[in-house]
Parts: C-alpha cells; structure tokens; sequence
C-alpha cells in the first residue's frame, strides 16, 4: 500500500468516523476531505471541482425540481386523496400507501415521495386512533425500496449509470433497474405490510402520532362555474370535506349568511363556504373542488391565480406598524394583492368577516400572499413568519401540463432520444414557460447539501481509484472468496455496502464501492454489471439506523422514535433483500 493509496484510506476512514458521530452535517465533511485530498495532492486541484459538473450530481438536482413541479400541479395530492381510507387495518392501509409511494418514488426523488405522503399517513392514524410509529417507518422504507425501480428513482442508481457511462462508455438506460428492483420492493414492502410493522416499538408513540396537531382556522372558499361542488347540495358536500379533514359551518350568497339547516341547499357559482380547518387540509379541499380562494374583499369574490402563491403563518409582534389597522386600509390587498385567509386571537380562531377585523398584537394571521410579494409583505406589515409554515398553494389547474412534460421525458429517456439530464432540463423549461413553477424559486427546491455532498465525494471516489485503492479492496474481497463461486464474491461485496451504507451515506457509499465493484469483477474474469447493480441495490437498501438514507432522519422526529429502533425492522429486511436481489441479478445480469 503506497502513500497516496494510505493517505485516501485515512481520509475516507476519518470521513465515515465524523459522518456517524453525526456533529457535522455530512456535506461539510464530504466538503473538507476533499480539500484535504487536494492539499495533500491526491486529488489535482483542476478536478476538484469536477464532480459538481458530473451528470449524477445534475440529475439529483434536476429530479428535486422536477418533482416540486408535480407536487406544486396538485398531481400527488389528486393521486393520494384516492389512496386513503379511515376503515382499512394496518396491514391494509401500508399496502395501499407504501404501494402507491414505492411507485411514485420510481418516478421522483424518493425522499419527496416520503414528504409528500407523510402528511397523509399522520393524519390517517389521527383520523383511526392509533400511533403513527406504526406506519411512518414502513412508508419511508416503501419509498426507499421503490427508488430502486428506475434510473432516477435514487440517487445511487444515478451514480452507478455515471460510472458505467465512464468505464463501459454506456450508462444504464431508464428501466434497467425494473427486473431487480421490481422484485426487491414486491417482496420488501409485502413483509413490511404483513409482518414487519409489528416489529416496531410504540410504547412511547402518543395518540397523536407523535406531532402537535396543525393550527385549525376558520376560512373561506368560493364556489365559481368551474368548480365541482357547483349544484351540489352542502350535505353531500360535507363527506367530501370531511375526508380533508375540514368541517363545513356556514354560508353566505350575495353577501347575506344563510341561516338554517344547510344540508339540502344547493350550492351556486358566487356562493362562500366557511370551513374550519388547518392550512394543509383547507388547499387539498379547495384544490380537489376546483374552488377559489377569496380576493380580500368584504364582499368575498374568487380570487383569480395569476402566479405561484404561499400560504403562511404570521404573528403580529407588540410595535408592528399593522397594528389597529384591517388588512384593506393598511392597503395589504390593494398594493399587495395579499388576502388574510384566517385569524386565531388568544388561541381562538375568529369567524367574523376577516376583511373588518382590526389587527392586535400577539394575533396569528394565515396569509395568502403572491410568492413575488412576501418580502415586501413582511417588510411594510412587520409580521413575522413563523418558522415551517409556509404551504405552497396547488396550482391544479396545470396539472395536465406538469404530468405531461414529466411522461414526455421519460419517455424520451427510455427510448434514448435524449439523455436523463437533458430530458428533465427541458422538462425544467417547460414548467417555466408554461407556468407550473415560476423561475424564481427554481432553486428553492434543489437540496443543496446533498448537491455538496456528490460534488464532494465524486473526485475523492475518482481519486481513490486511480490511485489503486479500489483495486486493492477488489483483491482483499477476491482473496476472501478465492475457490468459491463469482456469486459469493457477489454476496460479500453488496453486505458489505449495505453495512457502510447504514452507518455512512448511501450517495458516499455508492461512489466508494461501485470501482470495487468493477474491479472485483475483472478480477474474477466475469461481466461486471451484476456487480454494479449489487451496489447499487445494497447501497439504496439503508434501514439499520437513522443516518443511512435521509427518509429514515425524515421520520424520526414525527413517529417518536429512537435510533435502536430501527434495526428490529430493518434486519430482517435487509436480509430479505439480499436473498431476493441475489438470484435476480444473476438471471436478469448473467455472470
């Protein structure tokens, strides 16, 4: 072993050592073994910064826009409000939403799939009376096994497709990974739904999931032509409300409230809801109706979409200039454009016609403000924002649009018209041009951390590489298996990438040991593709602990959960995966 191939072990060893202390996020450390890497000449410092240009690292960003396009469309929430029932067992119900994340995380980032169904499940198990530890821990680990399906799915299916590209001078196309994948998440999530929930501890999950509930306000909604509560009558339209969790009590038409027994009054264009419920619950409702907004006024007309807009949770501090004023004379709603959606004043959310309601300090308003507008907003009412609320309105009526340029590129991927980064650049594009997301908060949704992290350790992966450290773990996994069959060389290399990818990251993990990969297998004189999709299988498969794979951090705080929790589940499942993607590998990738 030489200096260069010593002095990058050290590096990786003292990376992985601060990685799972966890002090430090794992982008600064990423970041800073690779400046040591440079100034102890292992890596050029031309090609420092080569990763951050690699396709792998544009895909991962390009994908987290792309799926914010398709959540922002209300493409998600549409597909999940027809997913969820209050009367299915638990079996049933992590059947049907781990089903239904596991196949749209083939589609998206697996951990936007994880964000967007969270919501649902915790209110679900609000909904049935049971802890949402339950559920949360086998949905994130379908989302995880469904990344498996695609080439976008996970970012280590990426990074290994960039690595073939580099070797073999082809990358993997977009449903390569379908045979292994596909049976590795069947059989995964079917263990997960009928056994493996039963293995979490829930002894300290509260009835609530383990989260406060979200703040309830009393708005309202607009009924216009388009909407399909239009000629309805409000009974009918109370079981629809109630399934979003809201809860329809009153009405007024003409600016005049009607009083009475509602239920057999049928709904017209022009009408106002007034509905009681959290900000989440009350834009799926609103987005599933095709109905409006108000626009502000004392006599509430619908409120015309005409760029991206944010729901968000403000309270009003003692000296802030809106104080003692309506939200009409401070002139929020003429020169902002910004509507005041709800209002809770001493823990109590006030019915009375918002746009009258003087402002006092300590009250907690629900604005609805222009995307282009917040800071000058927040600058002329001196509101403050209150940390993790902001609610992106759906923008449902690009729905088509959005699910359309998504296909599309897919498509084009799959046919290799194009290439995956160049497909969802134009699909970028499109989201632009058409009105799906506007440009600036493009970069909003780009995961800046993990973007750090690949450009980080791509060069240091590459180094080590180079360098023959690769080889030099290929001839010690070689060794181990010498006189055995390829495939136990096999087994060895993708258990010893699920282990790192527990305790290290599985974008880290991948980078690290697809070169062994390719290096084990031209030791062993076989094809070298069963190796690469080993790891790339072994690395997305991270359910040990917390730290592995971003879901599992995503749960850890909502289901209350503890970091040996984890692995009482996860076990089993990692052993299932192996005993499942060993034999498919070497039928789909023969030796």
């Amino acid at each position: 072993m030489n200096f260069s191939q010593s002095a990058l072990f050290a590096i990786f060893f003292a990376m992985m050592v601060l990685m799972f202390w966890g002090r430090w996020r794992h982008d600064l450390v990423a970041f800073a073994g690779l400046m040591a890497a440079v100034l102890l000449g292992l890596v050029p410092a031309g090609q420092a910064f080569s990763g951050f240009g690699n396709p792998a690292t544009m895909i991962v960003a390009l994908v987290l826009i792309a799926t914010a396009g398709l959540t922002r469309s209300g493409a998600v929430a549409w597909l999940t409000r027809k997913l969820v029932s209050d009367h299915r067992s638990v079996s049933r119900h992590i059947l049907v939403l781990g089903g239904a994340g596991g196949l749209m995380s083939g589609f998206m980032n697996n951990i936007a799939a994880l964000a967007m169904l969270m919501p649902i499940d915790l209110q679900a198990s609000r909904k049935a009376g049971r802890p949402a530890a339950l559920t949360l821990m086998p949905l994130a680990f379908a989302t995880i096994l469904g990344g498996m399906l695609t080439l976008i799915g996970t970012p280590p299916n990426l990074i290994v497709s960039g690595y073939r590209a580099q070797v073999l001078d082809a990358p993997y196309r977009m449903f390569d990974f379908l045979p292994v994948g596909l049976a590795v998440a069947l059989a995964g999530i079917l263990f997960i739904a009928l056994f493996g929930w039963r293995l979490i501890p829930v002894s300290r999950a509260t009835s609530k999931g383990g989260q406060e509930r979200p703040r309830r306000y009393i708005a309202r909604l607009v009924v216009t032509e388009a909407s399909t509560a239009n000629g309805q009558t409000i009974g009918a339209l109370r079981d629809i409300a109630a399934k979003a969790d809201c809860r329809i009590s009153g009405l007024s038409r003409h600016g005049h409230v009607i009083s009475g027994n509602l239920d057999d009054t049928f709904l017209e264009p022009g009408d106002v809801l007034v509905l009681r419920a959290n900000p989440s619950a009350l834009d799926d409702f609103r987005a599933s109706g095709k109905l409006a907004f108000p626009d502000g006024r004392v006599e509430p007309r619908a409120r015309k979409d005409a760029e991206g807009q944010t729901l968000i949770e403000c309270l009003v501090p003692v000296g802030a200039p809106i104080i003692g004023r309506t939200m009409q004379s401070f002139g929020l709603v003429n020169r902002y454009d910004c509507v005041l959606v709800g209002m809770r004043r001493r823990g109590i959310a006030l019915r009375e016609a918002l746009p009258r309601q003087e402002i006092a300090a300590g009250d907690l308003l629900l604005l609805l403000v222009p995307d282009s507008r917040s800071a000058d907003v927040f600058a002329a009412s001196g509101v403050i924002r209150l940390d993790g609320t902001s609610l992106p309105v759906l923008r449902e009526g690009h729905m088509l649009t959005a699910v359309t340029l998504f296909a599309l590129a897919v498509l084009a991927t799959s046919l290799g018209v194009v290439t995956m980064p160049i497909a969802l650049g134009c699909v970028v594009i499109g989201y632009v041009l058409t009105g799906v997301l506007q440009i600036h908060e493009l970069y909003d949704h780009v995961d800046w951390p993990v973007i750090v992290l690949l450009g980080s350790m791509i060069p240091l992966g590459l180094a080590l590489d180079e360098t023959g450290g690769t080889a030099l773990i290929a001839a010690g996994l070689a060794s181990v298996t010498e006189g055995f069959p390829p495939w136990v060389g096999l087994l060895l290399l993708m258990a010893a990438t699920m282990l790192m990818s527990d305790v290290l990251n599985n974008n880290a993990t991948t980078i690290v040991a697809a070169p062994v990969g390719i290096r084990l297998a031209e030791q062993m004189n076989v094809q070298p593709d069963a190796f690469l999709m080993g790891v790339a299988v072994a690395a997305a498969c991270a359910f040990l602990t917390p730290i592995g794979h971003q879901n599992n951090t995503l749960i850890l705080g909502p289901g209350n959960y503890r970091f040996g929790d984890y692995w009482r589940m996860g076990l089993p499942l990692e052993i299932i995966v192996l005993a499942v993607s060993l034999p498919m590998l070497l039928i789909v990738w023969p030796l």
